[in-house]
């Protein structure tokens, strides 16, 4: 594994730890040559279905782009990275067990607000207020009361 600080080829696995649902490997390394240490993770590759936009397009199933969405919601709750990583696993488990080629992005947004609303009530609000396009106040009122209950 090529340092990302140095670039030189060899480093060290210094602590090495499986997820606590078991689907990816955390690996702590150090490099040889500048002695800083960085973090790993391995996961098996699949493909996961490709989303089908609201306009028909299709698009690659893009890890980043969900934790980037998740990570927007939760700025600056207090959620850790931990409890996101996991969510995503859970999604990307979701879609790996139904089994499509093919899937609506809405679904996706289903699933995160599930999630959301797991980890963080406030993150899950402002999630789907945008998510769900509100036009005005009634419609946020109605998804705070539905969170309250």
């Amino acid at each position: 594994m090529k340092c990302p600080f140095c670039a030189h080829a060899d480093t060290q696995v210094v602590e090495t730890r499986v997820s606590e649902d078991a689907t990816f490997v955390r690996r702590r390394r150090r490099c040889s040559a500048c002695d800083k240490r960085f973090t790993t993770y391995e996961r098996p590759d699949v493909s996961f279905p490709a989303l089908v936009k609201k306009d028909g397009r299709r698009v690659d199933y893009k890890r980043d782009k969900l934790r980037a969405s998740m990570n927007l919601a939760l700025r600056k709750r207090p959620v850790g990275i931990e409890q996101v990583d996991s969510a995503v696993e859970r999604i990307e488990e979701t879609l790996l067990t139904l089994g499509l080629r093919e899937i609506p992005s809405s679904r996706i947004g289903e699933l995160v607000m599930r999630e959301l609303r797991r980890l963080d009530k406030v993150a899950y609000v402002r999630f789907a207020s945008v998510y769900r396009s509100f036009e005005d106040i009634d419609d946020f009122k109605t998804l705070v009361d539905e969170v309250r209950t």
